[in-house]
């Protein structure tokens, strides 16, 4: 087999498995474009006049939904960026000042997030009511930076480590504050590990639907919230809401990843492939 043919079949397979992986984003994104008698006809039809009702009802008859999508933006936002900057903190002192039990530390925070919601859900909802901090905007915010916190340390820590200390002494012989050297010196040198915290974090608050559902509310309702309690109309599943709001709800989340894809290779390697960015 030539190189070219080699070539040719390998960027070949590649495309066959990114279409294919692709396949039911694509559909669905066809679907919100469909009459509900298109959806859910047999065979299914490929060929169709468009309709642009199902976003317009989206928008019009449904009341809740601008305010669910700025609470998704809101929340997301909020929480990852109060989360990645608390991270770069911690993880500049386990960096650089290694204190006792860094091995431990480090892996006790990853292990919050080896918990499954479900298994924490009741404390964090009785401890929600006892303060009154239910649907509470500041307060669902402030949970899902705690929960972002430990796999943010984790990725920026590595990216620190690859950041020599040479750096940090060269700042305080000339007279620089900690401050300076931190976010003067330092920083720029990890961004590309900070925006892959960000967007991974952001990911991660953007999907979330059990936390909001418990110890949310009707002023917290976000997109997965109203995906989850909307599905269900006139004695079946609603397709056309479920489409229009999905294809809606997936294009920040792509932009974000499409912009800065180049960072998240060397995020989901801990900062250890330096070369891609």
């Amino acid at each position: 087999m030539s190189h070219r043919l080699r070539t040719w079949t390998y960027y070949g397979v590649l495309w066959l498995v990114s279409l294919l992986f692709f396949s039911p984003v694509a559909w669905i994104i066809l679907s919100s474009f469909k009459t509900r008698n298109d959806i859910l006809a047999t065979p299914p039809k490929l060929v169709f006049t468009p309709t642009l009702d199902n976003y317009i009802d989206l928008f019009t008859r449904n009341t809740s939904f601008l305010l669910q999508l700025g609470n998704s933006i809101l929340l997301s936002v909020s929480a990852v960026v109060i989360a990645v900057f608390v991270s770069f903190l911690a993880a500049f002192c386990f960096s650089r000042f290694k204190p006792k039990g860094t091995d431990f530390l480090m892996f006790l925070l990853l292990s919050i997030r080896m918990l499954p919601g479900p298994a924490v859900i009741l404390p964090v909802f009785l401890m929600y009511v006892a303060f009154g901090w239910k649907d509470n905007h500041l307060a669902l915010i402030l949970f899902y930076a705690m929960f972002s916190i430990p796999f943010s340390v984790w990725i920026l820590k590595g990216f620190l480590d690859g950041v020599s200390t040479r750096f940090d002494e060269t700042g305080r012989v000339n007279g620089g504050s900690w401050f300076h050297v931190i976010f003067k010196v330092v920083l720029p040198q990890v961004k590309p590990g900070l925006i892959a915290a960000f967007i991974f974090n952001l990911i991660f608050v953007w999907n979330e639907f059990l936390f909001n559902f418990i110890i949310g509310g009707v002023t917290t309702q976000n997109i997965p919230y109203a995906l989850a309690v909307g599905a269900y109309s006139d004695g079946g599943l609603n397709w056309t809401f479920i489409s229009a709001l999905t294809s809606i709800y997936i294009v920040p989340p792509v932009l974000f990843i499409y912009f800065f894809q180049k960072y998240l290779l060397v995020g989901m390697t801990f900062g250890t492939v330096r070369g891609e960015v």
